[in-house]
């Protein structure tokens, strides 16, 4: 166990230690006030705090850490080593910067609390960020600090066996549109017909008749690919399905129709479903309250994991909906126009409500890349090499590499074109 001294224990410290030392280092860490107690710690052990008490590991800490609310941040990104990172420490400390307040900084959110230019949607983008900004967006830098804190660790205590972990994928395959000419009802299919033959897009009206004549399979009803896929890997994927009712948004199929009822029922044999909220259930716990007990009916199980639609958050009142109506897991975080780590991770963490000051028992999971986003590299061979580099940078840290995919993905469509390679290397990344 590590022991760590501190002026002062507040609960972004205890946060912060436990994110670093205890889930992705695998530490048990507990925390003093007390000399004497610290002295008599006869095991791992270092001091946080403005001054070292006398030769153990110290790393001054940064005032981030015991401050309450958001307060005007002066942030100098520089370069260390193989990575940046900020909040500089003096000559004194064992690391160069305080990475325990770097690390809260950015799995807090804290930036997304501040005033910020929004997309069309209401999203905080990419080139808002910090890691955007001064170049470390596609590094995992907060677990990248962490084994360099082990490191520091281990030349001080060569004796003392430090655990390991294992990468670890999480394919999400995210389900807005079940099937793009199926089940859609006469309403819907009559006004698709004549959207087709006003946009002289013949080749689509074909396809759509075809498809409900029954002579060819609906291009989004990729779940055989899926299913079998999943079948080829011990990871479960997560199959998140859009179930709110029909709006200007939300165009998936009427959760009244059986054969849809029985699709999400077959796919939950075999994967995790969870549910991807309704663009109007994002500002309505009342819709999302619905939805989740719609999806439950279905699955006749709880639902553990969610998804908002667009990828938009509104911090902290959407995590805050997820943990009153109790749903553990959440795959929203990420950018939708470019790869990388928006909370500059790739170990799940818990949501930190900085309003209350309270860790909550949300459990977020970032996405690193999404479908979406590979659009912007132009040829295959790219998309692949720019895949593999983020797979690579979350296997140095041995972390958990997230995906968001759809289902029309796999539709063998031009603009998805490659995309099922795409996919391959994910899985088989775990084979290597």
């Amino acid at each position: 166990m590590l022991l760590v001294y501190s002026h002062k224990i507040t609960p972004r410290l205890k946060y912060t230690f436990k994110q670093i030392c205890t889930r992705i280092l695998g530490i048990p860490v507990s925390f003093t006030t007390t000399i004497e107690a610290f002295i008599a710690h006869d095991s791992l052990k270092m001091s946080y705090t403005r001054q070292p008490l006398s030769s153990e590991i110290f790393i001054r800490s940064h005032e981030l850490l015991f401050e309450e609310g958001l307060n005007d941040l002066d942030i100098n990104v520089a370069a260390w080593e193989d990575t940046k990172c900020f909040f500089a420490n003096g000559e004194k400390s064992a690391l160069p910067f305080d990475i325990f307040a770097a690390s809260f900084y950015l799995l807090s959110r804290y930036e997304e609390y501040l005033p910020h230019v929004k997309d069309e949607y209401g999203r905080f983008m990419a080139k808002e960020s910090l890691a955007f900004k001064a170049q470390f967006l596609e590094q995992p830098v907060v677990d990248i600090w962490a084994y360099k804190f082990r490191e520091l660790l281990k030349t001080q205590y060569p004796d003392f066996t430090f655990p390991s972990r294992q990468y670890k994928i999480a394919p999400v395959i995210d389900v807005p549109t079940a099937y793009n000419y199926k089940l859609k009802g006469v309403m819907r299919t009559v006004g698709g017909t004549f959207r087709d033959f006003f946009s002289f897009k013949f080749k689509d009206l074909y396809v759509r008749y075809v498809v409900l004549f029954g002579l060819k399979n609906d291009p989004f009803d990729t779940f055989k690919y899926i299913i079998n896929k999943q079948k080829q890997t011990k990871f479960k994927f997560i199959v998140l399905f859009l179930i709110g009712d029909f709006s200007t948004y939300d165009k998936n199929i009427n959760v009244q129709k059986r054969k849809f009822v029985s699709l999400i029922k077959q796919v939950a044999d075999y994967c995790n479903v969870g549910l991807k909220a309704s663009y109007f259930a994002l500002e309505n716990k009342e819709i999302l309250k619905k939805e989740k007990l719609r999806l439950e009916a279905i699955t006749n199980r709880p639902i553990l994991t969610s998804r908002q639609s667009f990828s938009k958050l509104n911090l902290p009142e959407s995590y805050r909906n997820l943990v009153e109506l109790e749903i553990p897991e959440d795959y929203t975080m990420g950018y939708i126009d470019y790869l990388g780590f928006r909370a500059g991770t790739c170990t799940p963490f818990f949501f930190y409500d900085l309003d209350y000051e309270i860790q909550t028992p949300l459990k977020i999971n970032t996405y690193h890349v999404l479908d979406n986003a590979l659009l912007k590299t132009q040829s295959l061979l790219d998309k692949k090499m720019v895949l593999n580099n983020l797979i690579s940078e979350v296997k140095k840290v041995n972390g958990t590499f997230v995906s968001v995919f759809h289902n029309y993905t796999f539709s063998g469509d031009e603009k998805w074109k490659g995309y099922k390679d795409l996919f391959n290397i994910i899985i088989n990344s775990t084979n290597e």
